[in-house]
């Protein structure tokens, strides 16, 4: 009982974070592992995919009511989505993704110091592109993004939030929104997969389900009451700690110390 109140409570703030700048595994995965630490990688992975996807399903329906989005160019994006997702979660059968781990947290730091650098990233919604070439790079991210979510995933939601904000000239409420939509499809055929081979605990998948909806409720009303830059914030935050979760992850404590230090001197 103690357990399923942990993993419950982590989906809550996780479904608050996902909901508007996109890394909520940063805050649930831990927290499962932690609780279950005899059971399979698989079960825990598919049991925190189905909690999240519910949160991120009606984040994007809150979303979609209050953000005029692009349709021509967003579902043929989640399309791709889904057929990247669906690839991914094959070729992780076959290939070793332990590569990844040292790479992520490189990526998540370019993704934070353009951010940061460029102080008016996102803050207009000024799309660069026409329609046609729009959907076939939204389409190409999508797509891209399904593969890494599949075969890997930490931070999807969040490079999909900078690729749709830098590559299409999206603001971050716009980017947002796109992104829970697009999230939502790169994990459908992953959760399929999970559902179908038993990997998913229903007695504790729905009490966090319960949870991440609720959080994403929460996150969701603020990032539409206060708009881009509100998200930004938030955004740049939930980066710092997922690069500095992954740092851990991939190369240890050191790594960690080592980017506070630099944190801190660029101060």
């Amino acid at each position: 009982m103690l357990e399923i109140t942990a993993v419950t409570l982590a989906s809550f703030a996780a479904g608050f974070v996902n909901s508007i700048a996109g890394g909520g595994g940063l805050v649930s995965i831990p927290v499962v592992f932690g609780a279950f630490p005899t059971a399979p990688a698989a079960t825990l992975f598919g049991t925190n995919k189905l909690a999240g996807i519910c949160g991120t399903i009606l984040s994007a329906t809150a979303y979609v009511r209050r953000v005029r989005l692009p349709w021509a160019t967003i579902l043929p994006a989640i399309l791709a989505a889904i057929a990247g997702g669906g690839i991914g979660a094959i070729i992780v059968t076959r290939v070793p993704s332990d590569w990844l781990r040292k790479v992520l947290p490189l990526l998540l730091m370019a993704v934070l110091v353009q951010t940061l650098l460029q102080r008016n990233l996102g803050a207009v919604h000024a799309p660069h592109h026409a329609p046609r070439t729009e959907a076939f790079l939204a389409a190409a991210i999508a797509f891209i993004l399904g593969l890494y979510d599949g075969f890997f995933g930490p931070g999807t939601g969040s490079f999909l939030i900078f690729l749709l904000v830098r590559v299409l000239g999206f603001d971050f409420l716009h980017a947002a929104a796109a992104s829970k939509l697009l999230n939502a499809a790169t994990n459908l055929a992953a959760i399929a997969i999970f559902a179908a081979t038993g990997n998913i605990w229903w007695h504790v998948a729905l009490p966090m389900a319960v949870a991440n909806v609720a959080g994403s409720v929460v996150g969701t009303h603020l990032a539409l009451r206060h708009g881009s830059r509100f998200i930004r914030v938030v955004f740049a935050v939930a980066v710092t700690l997922l690069i500095l979760k992954t740092s851990y992850d991939a190369y240890g404590f050191e790594a960690v110390t080592g980017l506070i230090r630099i944190f801190r001197g660029s101060r």
